[in-house]
């Protein structure tokens, strides 16, 4: 009884201290439930969630308006560092398999809204509350918000409907969340995946569909080759082939190629590229070297640089002209985990790493110019994501109004950072702002994040969430609010399987991405350590979150009497 008092007497008179200590335990206590497993499966970060619905359902109030701060700003934390971390490979992967990704994450869409209009018909439920539980069904509150918007537009509308989509999406959204696992983890156990076989198979089926260089000793041969400088031979440029070393016939040692290297018949020389470019190579030249000449003693030696210094982003390895300043050959470029070849026009970017090959001194030199700077590398600098963060923020309240639809439709909190985070992520630089942030701190900050998020979404669904259910149609919303989430996953996850045969790691992303649900996808990425998930649900959300909100206006406009 003492404690209670001295709860309600420090949520009184000190409520930023009382609503620190809520959070806390919520938070310590969801995280702990999440972390437990039974045969190997957790609810993972989702126990925040529950931790927060039960103390929501034992009346630890905190301020709405706190609350929604909270709940908001752990959200946009969460989703503009997911935007940061698979910005670089999103364009990539729009050219891989968006399409089909995205193809499959609108079915998802479109049956979840079929199943509903079902419900609707067989049940005689008022449409009103059928949107609230398509938005809590899906997890998708931007689309909670344009159900509530566009029944205001709708004359002599009583101000109980206009509360109906509210109390539907109370009930539907725990199961929202549960759901979205639950068909994961069907899926995966109706097909007897093997998860860490299917993240192998993504990593693979990832570095074929990029550029994978290897390095070739190649002894010249072709006599019409004599006597031809380096950046003269057929299909150097063609290829994308760099030649970083050269060992004449007529010496022992190993010098640094540069483009005016004159060659002769019976030099070496090592050629970096990919695979089928060198065999094109080595047939216009000759024939492999019986030895590596990377492997020979010699003054010449190769040492990856990371680039972090400000003043050479941007410039292209032409505008740098390392060779020609240096005498050093920069033989390819790895950028975040995919190799480039190092073409002449290949801009630098921060945190790339490059290969250069050279005497010690003169890489020594090439290394002050990139930067070099472990300390840079994992500094985190926070006006670029402070300043993202707002123009997240701004572009997600840009309405954007669509023929004679009552409401604009807005990219929302969530949609704006994400879409913001990964166009800024794939710039780079602009100006003196460098949008870079470090591994550790990504998963810090998304961690935390989400953390709030669920925290918050729990305390302010548990407080009327026992008497909601409780109602006399409380148990059989919720039933329907299930079906509305489960049917569509399991049908679009199933069809991707068999008949698609996608990859277990992208259906994940896909269904966690077409339900907009960050404790999915945090559910997902724990299952396996593959960034697979996450790539599939940043390409889908975009998308996923239109058609959501623009889905929900419609059935409203067209069936709400």
């Amino acid at each position: 009884m003492k404690l209670s008092q001295t709860f309600v007497e420090l949520q009184t008179s000190q409520p930023v201290a009382y609503t620190v200590i809520v959070l806390a335990a919520v938070a310590a206590l969801g995280l702990a439930l999440g972390s437990i497993k039974i045969r190997g499966t957790g609810l993972g970060i989702a126990g925040v969630l529950f931790a927060g619905i039960v103390f929501g359902h034992f009346q630890f109030h905190i301020d709405p308006v706190i609350l929604g701060f909270v709940r908001e700003f752990g959200l946009i934390v969460f989703v503009y560092t997911i935007g940061m971390q698979v910005g670089p490979g999103f364009f990539a992967s729009l050219r891989r398999g968006g399409i089909q990704l995205n193809l499959m994450a609108a079915c998802v869409v479109l049956l979840g809204a079929t199943v509903m209009l079902l419900v609707t018909w067989f049940a005689k439920m008022d449409i009103a509350a059928a949107a609230g539980l398509l938005a809590g069904a899906t997890t998708n509150t931007p689309s909670l918000a344009a159900a509530q918007e566009t029944l205001k537009t709708i004359p002599e509308l009583t101000q109980e409907r206009l509360g109906l989509p509210t109390i539907g999406y109370a009930v539907a959204y725990p199961f929202g969340v549960i759901g979205i696992i639950l068909a994961m983890l069907i899926i995966r156990a109706c097909f007897r995946i093997n998860v860490r076989a299917e993240i192998d198979v993504f990593q693979r089926d990832r570095s074929n569909g990029e550029t994978r260089l290897e390095r070739m000793s190649i002894v010249v041969e072709n006599e019409n080759l004599d006597g031809l400088v380096i950046h003269e031979l057929p299909g150097i440029h063609e290829l994308g082939v760099v030649v970083s070393r050269v060992k004449h016939a007529d010496s022992s040692e190993v010098f640094v190629a540069q483009a005016n290297t004159v060659v002769r018949c019976g030099d070496v020389v090592l050629a970096v590229g990919c695979p089928q470019h060198l065999d094109q190579f080595r047939l216009i030249l000759g024939e492999v070297a019986p030895f590596d000449l990377s492997e020979m003693p010699g003054p010449i030696t190769s040492r990856t640089i990371v680039v972090t210094h400000k003043e050479v982003l941007g410039k292209s390895l032409q505008q740098l002209g390392i060779q020609q300043r240096f005498d050093v050959t920069v033989t390819r470029v790895t950028r975040s985990g995919i190799e480039l070849p190092a073409e002449p026009k290949l801009s630098m970017e921060f945190g790339d790493t490059v290969v250069a090959v050279g005497r010690e001194a003169d890489v020594s030199k090439v290394a002050e110019v990139l930067g070099n700077s472990a300390k840079e590398l994992n500094h985190t600098n926070f006006i670029p994501i402070f300043v993202g963060i707002g123009l997240g923020v701004l572009i997600g309240l840009f309405p954007l109004q669509l023929g004679q639809m009552p409401a604009p439709i807005r990219f929302g909190l969530a949609g704006g950072p994400l879409i913001v985070a990964i166009v800024l992520s794939r710039v780079g630089r602009i100006g003196p702002l460098v949008w870079y942030m470090p591994a550790n701190a990504n998963a810090a900050l998304r961690e935390f994040g989400i953390v709030l998020f669920l925290a918050a979404v729990g305390l302010k669904a548990g407080d009327h969430f026992v008497e909601v259910l409780l109602r006399g149609s409380g148990f059989s919303w919720m039933g329907y609010g299930a079906l509305i989430t489960l049917l569509p996953l399991l049908i679009v996850g199933s069809v991707a399987r068999l008949v698609f045969k996608e990859n277990f790691m992208n259906i994940c992303g896909v269904l966690a991405g077409s339900m907009t649900d960050p404790p999915a996808l945090a559910f997902a990425n724990s299952i396996g350590d593959c960034e697979g998930p996450s790539i599939a649900y940043a390409t889908v959300y975009p998308l996923t979150m239109l058609l959501r909100i623009f889905i929900v206006q419609l059935l409203l406009l067209f069936f709400c009497r």
